[in-house]
């Protein structure tokens, strides 16, 4: 007998209990804690291995402080591939989670707006990870 695959949307949903809980700063023993259950079945959530029932995924949201549509996209159909996979990609890691948490801390909408103005530049204008300088993509090809 075959090990099955995770379904995709389960996968999806685990994906976004993983990214909230760490938006929070929320253990996986934290969350399991307050669950009622071990962090392991946590890890599997997370995974997709194991699929998240109406109720508890209610909880869940109740816990993470968002509504239950949070774990879903397109009205539940899943996730679109390519864009919601690097956004996952970028909420997932260490910078992103940190920018993430930096940009929700700012109260003051203007200044939001500069800085997604400033994002928007330095990924237009090109930026090298090798030497931390801004290069021109039209002058330095």
């Amino acid at each position: 007998m075959t090990a099955k695959s995770p379904n995709s949307i389960d996968v999806y949903v685990g994906n976004r209990v993983r990214v909230r809980r760490k938006t929070l700063g929320m253990t996986q023993h934290g969350l399991a804690e307050l669950l009622g259950i071990t962090f392991q079945q946590i890890q599997k959530y997370e995974k997709g291995t194991n699929r998240i029932g109406a109720s508890r995924l209610q909880r869940i949201s109740e816990i993470l402080r968002v509504p239950i549509g949070f774990f879903f996209e397109n009205g539940g159909s899943g996730p679109i591939e390519g864009e919601t996979s690097e956004l996952n990609k970028f909420l997932s890691s260490k910078e992103g989670l940190a920018l993430n948490k930096a940009f929700i801390a700012i109260e003051d909408s203007n200044i939001r707006q500069k800085l997604v103005a400033l994002a928007k530049s330095l990924a237009v204008a090109g930026f090298s990870e090798t030497d931390g300088e801004l290069h021109d993509p039209v002058v330095n090809g």
